[in-house]
Formats: C-alpha cells, sequence, structure tokens
C-alpha cells in the first residue's frame, strides 16, 4: 500500500503481535503532501481556509495539473512515488525529497504504478502520467516546492511542539505503553484487539511482523493521516502532530505599541499580518489599505531586510525574513 490521501468509507487493519518498537521521524515533507492534497486535491482534512487559499495561489498551473490524479473521489491507494524517500530510513527535507523525485526514471515510476494498481492501464486519472512521466514529476516536484515556500515559516515556528512530541514519543517507548499512544494519536486510528485498525484507507489487512512502526508528525489539518503499510523495514503513520491547532491561530501579539515606536504603526500591523506569505492583493485586504499605500510601506520594510518579494507571474508575494521573525520575538508580550 502506497502513501494514502484520500478518504473513504473502508477501513483497514494492521495486526500487531507483540509490543511494537517505536521511533519518530521530523520529516517535513510529508506535512507539505498533506497540504497539497488539502489545498489542492479537495480532501478536506481540517486544514483553515486562509491557509488551503494561500497553498492554492502560491502552486502555479504544472503543480495543480499534477494534483489532479490525487482529486479523484473513492480512490484510497496512492503510488509510492508521491514519498521517493520513506520516512521509515530517517529524517528527510522537503529539498531531498524534491531531489528524489528528479532522479526517478519515469520507468520507475511507471513500475511503481502497476505495483499499486496491477498491470495492464492504470486508472483514468494516472493514464496522462504514463502518456508523460517526466512532465508529471517536473510537476509534481515544483507544487511540493511552492508548498514548502508557503508553510516553512509555520513548520519554524512549531519546533517547540515537535520537540515536545519527540519527547513524549521517547517516553512512552521507555515505558511500554505504545497502545495508549497509538490509539489516541488521530481519530481516524484506534487500538482495537489485534492491533490498529485505520478509516478511512483502503480496506486490507495487514502484518506488523517484526518491523518497527515510525511517526511521523505533521502540520495539517487534524483529520489528516498518510499511510506507508508496505515498507519492508517498517510501517509509517504520519499524523497531526498535538498542539498544532494554536499554530492556525496568530501567535500572542507583540507589543504593538512599542514595535510602532521603533517601525511605524501601519509597518508594526504590516509584519504582525505576515503569519504566512501572502500576495500584495491579500496583504491589501487582510489590511484594508491601498495598494499604492502597501507598496511604500513594503518598500520601507524591505530596505531594512524585514520582508521579501517574490514575482510569481501577475501575484508578488511578500513573506518575513528571519530577521524580522527575531525582532518580533523581542516585542511579544
Amino acid at each position: 500500500m502506497g502513501a494514502e490521501v484520500t478518504r473513504t468509507n473502508a477501513w483497514s487493519e494492521l495486526i500487531i503481535g507483540s509490543t511494537p518498537q517505536l521511533s519518530i521521524s521530523i520529516s517535513p515533507n510529508l506535512t507539505a503532501l498533506a497540504m497539497l492534497a488539502d489545498a489542492l486535491a479537495g480532501r478536506r482534512r481540517g486544514l483553515p481556509e486562509l491557509w488551503r487559499r494561500a497553498v492554492g495561489a502560491r502552486v502555479g498551473p504544472l503543480g495543480h495539473e499534477a494534483v489532479r490524479p490525487l482529486s479523484v473521489p473513492g480512490s484510497a491507494l496512492a503510488p509510492d512515488f508521491l514519498v521517493p524517500r520513506s520516512p521509515s530510513g530517517g529524517d528527510f527535507t522537503v529539498a531531498a525529497q524534491i531531489a528524489a523525485l528528479q532522479e526517478l526514471e519515469p520507468d520507475a515510476l511507471i513500475k511503481d504504478l502497476e505495483r499499486t494498481y496491477g498491470p495492464g492501464t492504470p486508472p483514468p486519472q494516472w493514464r496522462p502520467v504514463v502518456e508523460r512521466p517526466d512532465l508529471w514529476l517536473h510537476g509534481y516536484a515544483t507544487a511540493l516546492a511552492d508548498v514548502w515556500r508557503t508553510t516553512e515559516p509555520l513548520w519554524k515556528r512549531a519546533r517547540r511542539l515537535l520537540d515536545r512530541e519527540v519527547e513524549r514519543v521517547g517516553v512512552t517507548t521507555v515505558r511500554g505503553g505504545p497502545e495508549l499512544l497509538l490509539g489516541a494519536i488521530s481519530d481516524r486510528m484506534s487500538y482495537g484487539e489485534r492491533g490498529l485498525v485505520f478509516s478511512g484507507v483502503a480496506a486490507g489487512t495487514y502484518e506488523l511482523g517484526d518491523r518497527r512502526i515510525v511517526l511521523v508528525p505533521m502540520l495539517a489539518g487534524r483529520d489528516a493521516l498518510i499511510l506507508g503499510l508496505d515498507d519492508p523495514d517498517a510501517v509509517w503513520i504520519a499524523y497531526p502532530v498535538p498542539g498544532a491547532d494554536s499554530l492556525w491561530r496568530r501567535p500572542v501579539a507583540p507589543a504593538v505599541d512599542e514595535l510602532s515606536a521603533l517601525v511605524g504603526p501601519v509597518r508594526a500591523d504590516l509584519l504582525c499580518a505576515l503569519e504566512q506569505p501572502m500576495t500584495m492583493s491579500m496583504l491589501a485586504t487582510d489590511m484594508k489599505i491601498a495598494p499604492s499605500g502597501l507598496t511604500y510601506h513594503c518598500d520601507r520594510l524591505r530596505a531594512g531586510r524585514l520582508i521579501t518579494r517574490e514575482r510569481r507571474g501577475r501575484e508578488v508575494w511578500i513573506a518575513r525574513t528571519h530577521r524580522a521573525e527575531e525582532l518580533l520575538e523581542l516585542f511579544r508580550r
């Protein structure tokens, strides 16, 4: 079974014969995949609408086209090449996954489709991929890169949550209580009499055997769940990291009066509004400020190395710099 990215009414079971060995992988590429499926493939998993729009707007036409095979209702299976480097092998960055996609031979992609769906003609949604596998690989890699440019600031802010989750999994492993942990990490998972039961995935029964279970915390909607059950070395489960809901809301605001004294009230509000990269039009709507005035203030912030600007097609994207993040942290209440 490849990466599971859609939801159906089916159930699947992972039979666990003895106390499983747990480990954890901090691999943000699964976060990028979950957001891609939610925002572009229509598989809503609880991602806030603001982030869905930001992700959807950031991905270019080629990326939108590449995600189409994931948007077909009723299909819970997806080929392994969606996650070319398994998190069972350690922590992998988004850049490493994109490099693996770029190195993947078109023939290997087609063979993976055959392993997933059987020999012969693949399902209709994957036929354009078979016709131009090189084009699809490029489009999918581009989509992941676009999503990551939007998501990376959020991932950086989640460092404490991720560190806490590493500690929680470690304590559970030492104390020998993985059943309680595994049964509580997702509403779509439960620990039954024989092992783990998953809802909304392709129906089937799998044996854990002597494989370990690798947990992969994600920043995704509360209903997101991505599984890898066919890896010969380990089963991996990607799930929303506990406490992620706090990141969707605006963090504790800086002392705006003090920040305003330093950069001016409009620019202070502008920096606070950029919790994720936004287009100039999105930012103008959010701040209720005329585009000409917004351009002036952005020019001043860019001169101070507090924001970056990137043109993509007709849109100009604005993002806070690391220097701005450090400045805001100084003024947190």
